[in-house]
């Protein structure tokens, strides 16, 4: 967390597409939940640069949830808009505690 804000990384294996669309997602959940974030987006390959601050991963790829300290959580609903609900609660719940 920095300067009392989650760090959020959202990402995909170019970094490019689909994190664009889970990005966008995702800041429009924390504002209407008014949580204050910072998010990075980025390719799967560049998310062990940022694990020593990251609070969450937000990730359409396939990833050993093992490998991280910090909870990921697969955004594919984003896309499919299957179980879209229950994906943005996971996030909820993540960025308030």
């Amino acid at each position: 967390m920095k300067n009392g804000k989650k760090l959020v990384l959202v990402a995909c294996g170019t970094g490019i597409a689909t994190s664009t669309v889970v990005n966008d997602a995702v800041t429009k959940l924390a504002k209407k939940n008014n949580i204050q974030l910072e998010i990075i987006q980025c390719k799967i390959m560049e998310v062990p640069g940022y694990s020593d601050g990251a609070d969450l991963l937000v990730t359409t790829t396939v990833v050993d949830k093992s490998k991280y300290k910090f909870p990921v959580i697969s955004a594919r609903a984003f896309l499919t808009g299957i179980g879209l609900e229950k994906v943005e609660n996971e996030i909820l719940v993540e960025l308030q505690r």
